[in-house]
């Protein structure tokens, strides 16, 4: 018999450190930590009340991520805690260039999407809060995903998701979003529902291309804005 492997214990429970990174994700993703807001542990391990250790674990996975990045000092060396980084227009827009192409794919397996989705993401849009906008577009997203039949197509879309996230955070500070958005969304689903694969990836692959360009456009359009908000949770 094989001796049974050694493991160490874990430090820091693995579901508080995936708490604290969702909450640093949603306060990146919906403003209200602009890019250049300075994080260190001490302050967020503060305001969250957790230990500074599942904090620590947090800001790497974001540093993965390249949703912050280290703070660097006067003379260009490295400082204390890290900043939010800029929303590149650019990646943004190849992000979108690359989940539309995935959300073409996943389209042309016929099914049945759960029409609350729609719901849902209209009564979100009408209230204009930004966490539900962003939240409702990723259930609707998911579900075309997970109704494909193939679980590298959703595993491949997540992988990007919170830049995505993220730009639609930031976009949907300065305009509102699209009137025609679930109309789109609506159409997409009932041409799934059809079975018509062609006219589900067309219209797939067009509200993809179309979210990315006017995303990528109100990112560039947008005037730099100054890091004021200092707290994770308002």
């Amino acid at each position: 018999m094989h001796p049974s492997p050694t493991l160490s214990r874990l430090d820091t429970p693995p579901d508080l450190v995936d708490q604290v990174y969702r909450k640093l994700l949603d306060a990146i993703s919906d403003g209200s930590m602009a890019p250049g807001t300075r994080l260190t542990q001490e302050d967020v391990a503060e305001q969250l009340a957790v230990s500074r250790q599942p904090v620590l674990q947090a800001l790497r996975q974001l540093r993965a991520d390249g949703l912050v990045q280290d703070a660097l000092g006067p003379q260009g060396q490295k400082g204390r805690g890290v900043v939010v980084t800029p929303i590149d227009a650019t990646t943004v827009a190849q992000v979108y260039e690359v989940r539309s192409a995935l959300d073409a794919q996943a389209a042309r397996r016929r099914a049945v999407i759960d029409p609350m989705l729609i719901m849902a993401g209209r009564a979100a849009a009408v209230a204009g809060e930004v966490k539900a906008m962003i939240d409702a577009d990723l259930a609707y997203h998911r579900a075309i995903y997970q109704a494909s039949g193939n679980p590298l197509i959703e595993a491949s879309a997540l992988l990007h998701w919170h830049h995505i996230r993220r730009a639609m955070g930031e976009a949907l500070q300065h305009s509102p979003l699209r009137a025609a958005a679930w109309d789109e969304h609506e159409a997409m689903c009932k041409a799934i529902a059809q079975g018509d694969e062609t006219a589900a990836a067309q219209l797939m692959l067009a509200h993809g291309t179309q979210a990315g360009s006017n995303l990528a456009r109100q990112l560039l359009a947008a005037q730099p804005r100054e890091a004021t908000v200092n707290s994770v949770v308002r």
